[in-house]
């Protein structure tokens, strides 16, 4: 009986602080002559923080129109805008800059569903050997990392080398299929140096043949001792994780004018193999066997820092500053 009235309270409190909201609504509507769309507009800076506050205010309309407004082909965007306008009672002649602002919100918004399709495909479709294109990609990858080591053979105990394994990389991608190769791809191809030195520091074994002392006098204080290849499918699997839970859309909102790409998730996959390399060797782990006790505890610091409106993890993709003050 208590847990069934403590239910029925609830649920009248939901309904009755629904109410109040949208009565509240009204009310500030009819003092400032603006509705909750133009408030946040010009109210709120350009980024993840206007963006997420259009997207929850669009969901949470008691408009059918405006809910859906969120999930419409990005070719129907301008005519969207143009219902929300003619709904809202908006002139465009008198608010010329609200329908620019809210294009630039839904191009976002819809562009991160588009996204997380993009992403969930690949990562759906597995690594078939018999595919040209897939074994292009596969020795890419070893081309970027190992230029000066030619592959004796497909098959080849080599694969070890850049973190596989075993002697064909195909079976190590089951988790993530296609993703997992596009990112390590993407990331020895257009951060070359970076990806070849956290390779280079991955085959590190720690203090090795040295004792400790030899090894700080040689300065080898990037000591790792873990699979490279491996690791960066695990950390395709952490950004996946971030995307489709809504996390990364504090990045993507700050960091994207229009829709967010898969070239800006991989630019972010590239800034998390970076950052989880440094995170490893602050933590110091004994060995290999703790690596999911430091993925989690640097995932959990990632979330922290994505809940801040403000953040844009490679702020180095940033937009120029002309489309940022649009």
């Amino acid at each position: 009986a208590s847990s069934f009235a403590r239910m029925f309270l609830q649920v009248c409190l939901y309904f009755y602080c629904k109410c109040l909201w949208r009565c509240l609504k009204f009310v500030v509507r009819k003092l400032t002559g603006r509705c909750e769309l133009q408030r946040i507009c010009y109210n709120t800076k350009p980024g993840a923080a206007r963006t997420m506050k259009i997207e929850a205010s669009l969901k949470g309309s008691k408009s059918k129109r405006l809910q859906t407004s969120v999930s419409v082909h990005p070719d129907a965007i301008e005519k969207t805008i143009d219902d929300i306008m003619e709904l809202k009672r908006i002139n465009p002649d008198i608010n010329p800059q609200l329908g620019v602002s809210l294009q630039a919100c839904l191009l976002q918004i819809v562009g991160y569903r588009n996204l997380i399709a993009e992403v969930e495909k690949l990562r759906r479709e597995p690594y078939d050997s018999e595919n040209p294109q897939h074994e292009e990609m596969l020795l890419k990858l070893w081309k970027c990392l190992k230029p000066n080591s030619p592959l004796k053979a497909r098959i080849s105990k080599q694969w070890c080398e850049i973190g596989f394994q075993g002697d064909d990389p195909k079976t190590d991608f089951r988790g993530m299929g296609l993703l997992g190769l596009y990112n390590l791809v993407y990331f020895a191809e257009w951060d070359t140096e970076i990806a070849q030195q956290v390779l280079s520091d991955s085959l590190q074994p720690k203090y090795s043949q040295y004792s400790k002392a030899e090894w700080e006098k040689k300065k080898f204080d990037k000591a790792i001792g873990y699979s490279f290849a491996i690791v960066g499918i695990n950390i395709t699997d952490l950004a996946y994780n971030l995307l489709v839970s809504g996390a990364l859309k504090t990045h993507f909102y700050n960091v994207a004018p229009e829709a967010p790409t898969l070239t800006h998730f991989q630019q972010t996959f590239c800034y998390l193999m970076h950052e989880f390399h440094k995170f490893w060797i602050e933590e110091d782990p004994l060995d290999i066997m703790e690596f999911n006790r430091v993925r989690e505890k640097f995932h959990r610091r990632i979330l922290k820092q994505l809940q801040n409106p403000e953040m844009a993890l490679c702020p180095h993709f940033a937009a120029s500053e002309s489309l940022i003050n649009m």
